[in-house]
């Protein structure tokens, strides 16, 4: 894959037709760092969030050995990783899966949120005793920009029974939970911990590990979290407050946060209507959570002499993309120079978690020319710079 110092460089040396992923290997490499360093705990990279091979191999490079996964594709994948250890985080599953993993990967952890997956489980692993069951509890997406309550998880009022079936015949328990993509507010972490340690009281077991999911935001224009350092300081005073804590071992599994970034897309104006841009990537291709979740992510022109065009007055556009669905439309706003025109590229960056993989070929459209990067991100989460403008924004 060529290399760049950055996308306006690209730009000028290729003019090219078809849109572009470009990778940041080394933001990727440097959230990683900071994750594994900075998190009380043993971290599993959520692979759905982006599953590109070089993205997988920067943070298997960095330290990552444990990853959450959801399909014999994905657990294949982390089977090429050296020494890298596949868990299975989703709490359904078909039955072929569940004996792959088990018998042909090796996998011993499993999600569950109801009695029947608890049997299943236990029926296409032969009745195996060397489990880790990590049973998945309801827990309120109050704080989350996008809510994912509601498919998976386990009542209060039901959970007592199936952590004690669980217990009966996992060699290790845990309990798991995800407070909504996106996550706005550190004390989202901390009252979803303190519920669990009720649910373990209520049941009256013993639980090995307590996972608190996914979650973990970054950066994008109008949602600025706070830095990752109070998300870090919530859970470690949370969960070592708990009765369960000095025995309990501590799992996340961020996603967004390794990963968004990792990547930006480089689209071509194709036509120009008013204040709303027709491009030839969109919500059916690496910009689905612009169109379907409105999040506006960073842009900027890049002109044809290959330089930012960072002097012009910046102007709100709004983003077709180039299927002929209606729905293919990212309202932003995404602030761009006023004098944009057919013709110009624009890089949208911060689409490396779930821009990728959510990318479709409907109408025929799909293809990407891909590149790397050595500039920085648009917007990041890490690094002073970062940090200092997070907390800014808190105050």
């Amino acid at each position: 894959m060529d290399i760049y110092r950055c996308a306006a460089d690209y730009i000028r040396l290729q003019r090219p037709e078809r849109p572009v992923l470009a990778l940041r290997l080394h933001a990727a490499e440097r959230a990683a760092r900071w994750f594994l360093e900075n998190f009380p705990g043993k971290t599993l990279y959520a692979v759905k969030a982006n599953n590109a091979p070089d993205v997988m191999g920067v943070l298997h490079s960095a330290g990552v050995r444990d990853f959450d996964v959801a399909s014999l594709p994905e657990i294949e994948q982390v089977a090429g990783l050296e020494g890298a250890q596949a868990h299975v985080m989703h709490p359904i599953k078909s039955r072929g899966l569940i004996r792959q993993a088990y018998f042909e990967h090796g996998i011993r952890t499993f999600a569950v949120d109801c009695e029947a997956e608890l049997e299943k489980i236990a029926a296409e692993t032969g009745h195996a005793r060397d489990l880790t069951l990590m049973v998945r509890m309801a827990c309120p997406n109050t704080f989350s920009e996008i809510p994912l309550e509601g498919k998976f998880g386990i009542s209060w009022h039901e959970s007592a029974d199936l952590l004690r079936q669980a217990r009966q015949v996992a060699e290790r328990l845990g309990l798991t939970f995800h407070v909504g993509s996106q996550a706005m507010a550190p004390a989202a972490y901390g009252h979803a911990l303190r519920t669990m340690s009720q649910h373990i009281v209520q049941a009256g077991v013993v639980a090995d590990v307590i996972d608190v999911g996914g979650g973990f935001p970054s950066r994008y224009p109008g949602l600025e979290p706070p830095p990752l350092s109070a998300y870090m300081e919530e859970i470690s005073a949370a969960f070592y407050g708990l009765a369960v804590g000095w025995h309990c071992e501590l799992w996340a599994e961020p996603g967004r946060a390794l990963v968004a970034e990792a990547e930006a897309v480089v689209v071509r104006v194709e036509a120009r209507k008013g204040d709303t841009l027709y491009i030839n990537d969109g919500a059916f291709g690496t910009l689905f959570d612009a169109a379907h979740m409105k999040f506006a992510f960073p842009a900027r022109k890049l002109d044809l002499s290959g330089q930012d065009d960072g002097m012009t007055a910046l102007a709100p556009f709004s983003l077709y993309g180039p299927t002929c669905d209606s729905i293919d439309h990212m309202p932003g706003p995404f602030y761009l120079p006023e004098t944009i025109a057919e013709g110009d590229y624009i890089e949208i960056g911060n689409i490396g978690a779930y821009g990728r993989v959510m990318a479709c070929r409907f109408n025929g459209f799909g293809d990407y020319d891909e590149v790397i990067l050595r500039d920085e991100p648009m917007l990041s989460m890490y690094g002073a710079e970062a940090i200092e403008a997070a907390e800014a924004a808190s105050l």
